[in-house]
Protein backbone atom coordinates (compact mmCIF):
# COMPACT_ATOMS: atom_id res chain seq x y z
CA UNK A 1 0.00 0.00 0.00
CA UNK A 2 2.60 2.16 0.85
CA UNK A 3 4.25 1.64 -2.26
CA UNK A 4 1.26 2.56 -4.48
CA UNK A 5 1.14 5.51 -2.53
CA UNK A 6 4.95 6.56 -3.26
CA UNK A 7 3.85 5.58 -6.89
CA UNK A 8 0.77 7.99 -6.86
CA UNK A 9 2.69 11.12 -5.14
CA UNK A 10 5.41 10.93 -7.87
CA UNK A 11 2.60 10.55 -10.26
CA UNK A 12 0.83 13.84 -9.13
CA UNK A 13 4.62 15.73 -8.79
CA UNK A 14 5.76 15.14 -12.65
CA UNK A 15 1.67 16.68 -13.37
CA UNK A 16 1.70 19.64 -11.37
CA UNK A 17 5.83 20.25 -13.20
CA UNK A 18 4.69 19.47 -16.87
CA UNK A 19 1.70 21.70 -16.15
CA UNK A 20 3.74 24.29 -15.17
CA UNK A 21 6.01 25.06 -17.98
CA UNK A 22 4.86 26.99 -20.91
CA UNK A 23 4.26 25.27 -23.97
CA UNK A 24 6.44 26.72 -27.19
CA UNK A 25 5.33 24.81 -29.91
CA UNK A 26 6.45 26.24 -32.90
CA UNK A 27 8.36 28.70 -31.18
CA UNK A 28 5.90 30.11 -29.47
CA UNK A 29 5.84 34.10 -29.04
CA UNK A 30 7.48 34.38 -32.38
CA UNK A 31 4.25 32.50 -34.14
CA UNK A 32 2.63 34.41 -32.53
CA UNK A 33 4.02 37.77 -33.81
CA UNK A 34 4.45 36.33 -37.71
CA UNK A 35 0.39 36.15 -37.29
CA UNK A 36 -0.12 39.28 -36.23
CA UNK A 37 2.31 41.05 -38.78
CA UNK A 38 0.33 38.92 -41.27
CA UNK A 39 -2.92 40.59 -40.37
CA UNK A 40 -1.29 44.14 -40.52
CA UNK A 41 -2.01 46.70 -43.32
CA UNK A 42 0.71 47.62 -45.68
CA UNK A 43 1.81 51.35 -45.04
CA UNK A 44 1.38 53.26 -48.15
CA UNK A 45 2.99 56.79 -47.87
CA UNK A 46 1.80 59.28 -50.55
CA UNK A 47 3.64 62.21 -51.78
CA UNK A 48 1.61 65.03 -53.24
CA UNK A 49 4.74 66.43 -55.49
CA UNK A 50 5.12 69.80 -55.16
CA UNK A 51 4.32 72.57 -53.28
CA UNK A 52 2.44 76.53 -53.82
CA UNK A 53 5.96 77.55 -53.65
CA UNK A 54 9.30 76.07 -54.75
CA UNK A 55 12.09 76.67 -52.63
CA UNK A 56 15.44 77.11 -54.57
CA UNK A 57 17.95 76.31 -51.79
CA UNK A 58 20.07 73.29 -52.36
CA UNK A 59 20.30 69.89 -50.61
CA UNK A 60 22.48 67.09 -51.65
CA UNK A 61 20.37 64.45 -53.88
CA UNK A 62 21.63 61.88 -51.58
CA UNK A 63 22.79 61.12 -48.09
CA UNK A 64 26.62 62.07 -48.62
CA UNK A 65 26.63 63.95 -51.91
CA UNK A 66 28.42 66.58 -53.37
CA UNK A 67 25.79 66.87 -55.73
CA UNK A 68 22.89 69.46 -55.00
CA UNK A 69 19.81 70.56 -55.90
CA UNK A 70 16.91 72.11 -55.14
CA UNK A 71 15.14 71.07 -52.45
CA UNK A 72 11.78 71.46 -54.34
CA UNK A 73 10.75 72.92 -57.84
CA UNK A 74 7.15 74.61 -58.39
CA UNK A 75 6.36 72.52 -60.75
CA UNK A 76 4.58 72.48 -64.17
CA UNK A 77 1.41 74.36 -64.99
CA UNK A 78 -1.72 73.12 -67.28
CA UNK A 79 -1.89 75.09 -70.45
CA UNK A 80 -5.10 75.25 -70.52
CA UNK A 81 -6.81 74.78 -67.55
CA UNK A 82 -4.13 77.39 -65.81
CA UNK A 83 -4.18 74.82 -62.35
CA UNK A 84 -0.62 74.33 -61.20
CA UNK A 85 0.91 70.87 -61.10
CA UNK A 86 0.71 70.93 -56.49
CA UNK A 87 -2.92 71.28 -57.17
CA UNK A 88 -3.62 68.84 -59.08
CA UNK A 89 -1.59 65.91 -57.41
CA UNK A 90 -3.10 66.86 -53.87
CA UNK A 91 -6.51 66.65 -55.53
CA UNK A 92 -5.67 63.09 -56.62
CA UNK A 93 -3.48 62.43 -53.49
CA UNK A 94 -6.65 62.91 -51.42
CA UNK A 95 -8.97 61.18 -53.09
CA UNK A 96 -6.16 57.87 -53.17
CA UNK A 97 -6.15 58.90 -49.34
CA UNK A 98 -9.68 57.66 -49.04
CA UNK A 99 -9.90 55.03 -51.97
CA UNK A 100 -7.03 53.11 -49.47
CA UNK A 101 -7.59 53.69 -45.99
CA UNK A 102 -9.84 50.86 -45.24
CA UNK A 103 -7.51 48.50 -46.37
CA UNK A 104 -3.97 50.03 -46.11
CA UNK A 105 -2.85 52.46 -43.23
CA UNK A 106 -1.79 55.75 -45.24
CA UNK A 107 0.93 58.73 -44.36
CA UNK A 108 0.04 61.85 -46.32
CA UNK A 109 3.20 63.65 -46.47
CA UNK A 110 1.16 66.89 -47.37
CA UNK A 111 -3.02 67.91 -47.08
CA UNK A 112 -2.69 71.31 -48.41
CA UNK A 113 -0.57 72.95 -50.58
CA UNK A 114 0.76 75.90 -48.10
CA UNK A 115 3.86 73.65 -46.95
CA UNK A 116 7.57 74.01 -47.53
CA UNK A 117 8.67 70.03 -47.55
CA UNK A 118 11.96 69.62 -49.19
CA UNK A 119 12.12 66.43 -51.31
CA UNK A 120 14.61 64.88 -48.47
CA UNK A 121 12.46 65.62 -46.25
CA UNK A 122 9.32 64.09 -48.01
CA UNK A 123 11.72 60.78 -48.71
CA UNK A 124 12.82 60.83 -44.99
CA UNK A 125 9.05 60.83 -43.29
CA UNK A 126 7.98 57.80 -45.40
CA UNK A 127 11.40 56.17 -43.97
CA UNK A 128 10.19 56.88 -40.74
CA UNK A 129 6.94 55.84 -41.28
CA UNK A 130 7.87 52.54 -41.91
CA UNK A 131 6.65 52.30 -45.50
CA UNK A 132 6.11 49.54 -47.54
CA UNK A 133 6.00 51.85 -50.40
CA UNK A 134 6.20 55.39 -50.93
CA UNK A 135 4.05 56.70 -53.80
CA UNK A 136 4.49 60.15 -55.05
CA UNK A 137 2.31 61.78 -57.76
CA UNK A 138 3.63 63.85 -60.15
CA UNK A 139 1.86 65.80 -64.02
CA UNK A 140 4.41 66.17 -66.65
CA UNK A 141 5.55 69.17 -68.93
CA UNK A 142 7.37 69.30 -72.44
CA UNK A 143 8.11 72.22 -74.66
CA UNK A 144 6.23 70.08 -77.63
CA UNK A 145 2.88 70.06 -76.88
CA UNK A 146 2.17 67.17 -78.67
CA UNK A 147 3.89 65.02 -76.01
CA UNK A 148 1.10 63.07 -73.85
CA UNK A 149 1.23 59.73 -71.71
CA UNK A 150 1.64 58.63 -68.23
CA UNK A 151 5.08 57.40 -67.07
CA UNK A 152 6.51 55.48 -63.98
CA UNK A 153 9.95 55.71 -62.30
CA UNK A 154 11.33 53.92 -59.98
CA UNK A 155 14.73 54.07 -58.28
CA UNK A 156 17.75 52.92 -60.70
CA UNK A 157 19.73 49.84 -59.61
CA UNK A 158 23.50 50.72 -60.98
CA UNK A 159 22.78 53.65 -58.38
CA UNK A 160 24.49 53.29 -54.81
CA UNK A 161 21.96 55.45 -52.73
CA UNK A 162 19.15 52.64 -54.50
CA UNK A 163 20.71 49.99 -55.42
CA UNK A 164 19.06 47.57 -52.13
CA UNK A 165 15.00 49.34 -53.38
CA UNK A 166 15.72 49.19 -57.13
CA UNK A 167 14.42 45.53 -57.75
CA UNK A 168 11.24 45.90 -55.22
CA UNK A 169 10.52 49.35 -56.82
CA UNK A 170 10.22 48.14 -60.35
CA UNK A 171 7.57 44.99 -59.49
CA UNK A 172 5.70 47.46 -58.04
CA UNK A 173 5.86 49.99 -60.68
CA UNK A 174 5.00 47.30 -63.64
CA UNK A 175 2.35 46.25 -61.55
CA UNK A 176 1.03 49.79 -60.86
CA UNK A 177 1.55 50.80 -64.84
CA UNK A 178 -0.46 47.62 -66.20
CA UNK A 179 -3.58 48.61 -63.74
CA UNK A 180 -3.50 52.01 -64.12
CA UNK A 181 -3.28 52.04 -68.01
CA UNK A 182 -5.61 49.45 -68.34
CA UNK A 183 -8.28 51.59 -66.40
CA UNK A 184 -7.48 55.34 -67.76
CA UNK A 185 -6.26 53.67 -71.35
CA UNK A 186 -3.64 56.43 -71.09
CA UNK A 187 -0.93 56.35 -73.81
CA UNK A 188 2.15 54.90 -71.65
CA UNK A 189 5.40 56.22 -71.73
CA UNK A 190 6.92 53.20 -69.57
CA UNK A 191 8.70 52.36 -66.84
CA UNK A 192 11.47 54.55 -66.47
CA UNK A 193 14.86 53.95 -63.72
CA UNK A 194 16.12 57.50 -62.12
CA UNK A 195 19.36 57.99 -60.19
CA UNK A 196 19.19 61.69 -60.20
CA UNK A 197 15.94 62.09 -57.90
CA UNK A 198 16.58 63.63 -54.53
CA UNK A 199 12.86 62.05 -53.41
CA UNK A 200 14.46 58.42 -54.81
CA UNK A 201 18.24 58.75 -53.72
CA UNK A 202 17.25 59.18 -49.47
CA UNK A 203 14.41 56.45 -50.06
CA UNK A 204 15.07 53.07 -47.87
CA UNK A 205 11.97 52.08 -48.81
CA UNK A 206 10.18 51.03 -51.99
CA UNK A 207 9.21 53.82 -53.85
CA UNK A 208 7.50 54.49 -57.15
CA UNK A 209 6.81 58.06 -58.61
CA UNK A 210 3.72 58.29 -60.99
CA UNK A 211 3.65 61.09 -64.58
CA UNK A 212 0.00 61.24 -64.26
CA UNK A 213 0.11 63.36 -67.57
CA UNK A 214 1.35 65.99 -69.49
CA UNK A 215 -0.23 69.02 -68.75
CA UNK A 216 1.76 71.41 -71.54
CA UNK A 217 -1.02 69.32 -73.63
CA UNK A 218 -4.27 70.45 -73.94
CA UNK A 219 -6.28 67.85 -74.46
CA UNK A 220 -4.37 66.28 -71.36
CA UNK A 221 -4.56 69.09 -69.63
CA UNK A 222 -8.24 69.04 -69.11
CA UNK A 223 -8.19 65.64 -69.05
CA UNK A 224 -6.56 65.32 -65.66
CA UNK A 225 -8.56 68.43 -63.41
CA UNK A 226 -11.88 66.28 -64.21
CA UNK A 227 -12.81 64.44 -61.43
CA UNK A 228 -14.30 61.13 -63.87
CA UNK A 229 -10.51 60.51 -64.93
CA UNK A 230 -9.10 61.54 -61.80
CA UNK A 231 -11.16 59.11 -60.31
CA UNK A 232 -9.96 56.32 -62.63
CA UNK A 233 -6.20 56.83 -61.68
CA UNK A 234 -6.87 56.39 -58.31
CA UNK A 235 -9.01 53.30 -59.28
CA UNK A 236 -6.23 51.87 -61.35
CA UNK A 237 -3.94 52.43 -58.64
CA UNK A 238 -5.69 50.98 -55.51
CA UNK A 239 -6.03 47.79 -57.91
CA UNK A 240 -2.61 47.55 -58.40
CA UNK A 241 -1.60 47.80 -54.89
CA UNK A 242 -4.37 44.75 -54.26
CA UNK A 243 -2.57 43.36 -56.86
CA UNK A 244 0.89 43.77 -55.37
CA UNK A 245 0.07 43.67 -51.55
CA UNK A 246 -2.71 41.06 -51.58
Amino acid sequence: MRTNLKVISLIIMILLTTASVPARANGGVAAGQSIASAKSKPVICIDAGHQSKGNNAKEPVGPGSRTFKAKVSSGTQGVSTKIPEYKLTLEVALKLEKALQNDYEITMIRRTNNVDISNSERATSCNQAGADLALRLHADGSDNRSVQGMSFLYPSASNTFTKNIASQSLEIAKVLSQAVLKETQAASRGIVPRSDLTGFNWSKVPVVLIEMGFMTNPKEDKKLSEAAYQDKIVKGIKKGLDSYFK
